[in-house]
């Protein structure tokens, strides 16, 4: 995940400024924008929400560059569906904290948190083959896990994925 350095924030104290707080991140440098009458405790509240806003954005595009998860779909697409499958876009995303990924089926769309960026491929693979799935099949049914199963460490990477949702190490 994209981090930025506390010697990186510049805050700007305006009096013309009554609510609003807002950030700029221009040539590695994050500039928050806040008003003159904040105390301090409201402002470092505000500006540790917009690093973290920011940081997110950040480790989207960063994550996202050069289509890593379209290219990684692209290649078991033919692997396990004969590239039959026709896939819009691919990307990961930082709004998902509770889901490992989603599909939209008519938008042909597929979406991995951006915590999968973390675990090994094999794992981030099963889940992008579990939301490949959802184009053929919507719903978790019996012929949508026969298609799933065709991963040959389907088992494996849930045992992975459900260690890692409870905060362990998984082996």
């Amino acid at each position: 995940m994209y981090r930025i350095d506390p010697q990186d924030i510049e805050i700007v104290r305006s009096a013309q400024r009554s609510k609003t707080v807002t950030g700029e991140f221009k040539n590695g440098k994050l500039r928050v924008h806040v008003p003159a009458h904040l105390i301090k405790s409201e402002e470092a509240y505000y500006v540790a929400k917009v690093r973290e806003r920011v940081e997110l954005r950040e480790t989207k595009q960063l994550l996202n560059a050069g289509d890593p998860l379209l290219k990684r779909a692209a290649e078991l697409n033919a692997e396990y569906f004969a590239g039959k499958l026709e896939i819009a876009s691919a990307q990961f995303v930082t709004n998902q904290n509770s889901l490992f990924g989603s599909c939209s089926v008519r938008r042909k769309t597929i979406r991995l948190s951006h915590h999968l960026a973390e675990v090994p491929e094999w794992v981030r693979d099963y889940v992008l083959m579990h939301e490949m799935a959802h184009l053929i099949e919507p719903g978790h049914g019996r012929a949508f896990w026969d298609i799933v199963n065709r991963y040959p460490r389907t088992q494996e990477a849930r045992r992975y994925l459900k260690a890692y949702a409870r905060g362990e190490q998984p082996a």
